[in-house]
């Protein structure tokens, strides 16, 4: 499927691996809404691309309509949903306070994972009733898992368990998708350089960078946004989780 004169609604779209996306499925004609929970932030990439903003929460099904009524009512249906947003927490099971509150695990579920299904869900049930494409394509939906969700390090439990169930969802989803012509994948990043990395000191982030094989640096985020847009515009890509991190394998911490 082409990029260019198409509607596409990225989650977490006002900052980092969002941002980026937003950004390039813009440059290459897509009509881009910009979907974020930071209002300000959403509507400052949007500026900068000439999309449009949303604000709201993925796991909150009103905002998910919300968001898929403004976007489909601006440019169309979108054919394009890109899952970005998503929190990540450092916290033990069992820490020096006791055990990790659970109402924290559930936050990491609720957003990472609940959201990307919240999204997948209304904006799959847009696309299946779109025209085909010529090659009988109705639209794509990417998910953001993480190497976490194979690897995850120790205080990683909700943020693993939250990629891991994307991971999960993947192959299902587009077997059952399938029959509309929507495709489903999802790609696992390794240590990109996220605002949370770029804040870190520079010999921290040497040392992340090290324990990568190759290329050995941190990754970009325009390097994320350049497999979106691979997925996208190839079609016979359908099921799949792609890990996109110089060959790292993460240590238990």
């Amino acid at each position: 499927m082409k990029i260019e004169g198409h509607t596409a609604l990225v989650t977490g779209g006002g900052s980092g691996l969002g941002a980026a996306t937003a950004k390039f499925l813009a440059e290459h004609g897509a009509r881009v809404t910009v979907f974020d929970i930071d209002a300000d932030k959403a509507k400052a990439q949007a500026a900068a691309i000439g999309g449009m903003a949303i604000s709201g929460d993925v796991a909150s099904e009103a905002d998910a309509e919300d968001a898929l009524a403004a976007c489909t009512q601006a440019f169309g249906a979108p054919r394009i949903l890109i899952n970005c947003a998503g929190i990540g927490v450092a916290k033990r099971i069992v820490g020096r306070d006791g055990p990790m509150p659970l109402a924290e695990f559930e936050r990491v579920i609720r957003i990472n994972l609940v959201g990307s299904f919240n999204m997948l869900r209304v904006c799959a049930a847009a696309m299946s009733v779109l025209e085909p494409l010529t090659d009988g394509e109705r639209g794509v939906i990417i998910s953001t898992a993480s190497a976490a969700a194979y690897e995850g390090q120790i205080g990683q439990s909700a943020y693993a368990a939250s990629k891991g169930g994307i991971v999960s969802m993947t192959l299902p989803a587009a077997r059952e998708l399938a029959q509309f012509g929507i495709r489903v994948a999802a790609i696992a990043p390794g240590l990109l350089l996220t605002p949370l990395l770029q804040n870190l000191p520079e010999e921290t982030q040497a040392s992340l960078a090290a324990a990568i094989p190759f290329p050995r640096r941190l990754g970009h985020a325009d390097e994320f946004a350049a497999l979106v847009g691979h997925i996208v515009t190839n079609s016979y890509i359908n099921g799949e989780v792609i890990r996109l991190d110089g060959a790292l394998r993460m240590a238990p911490r």
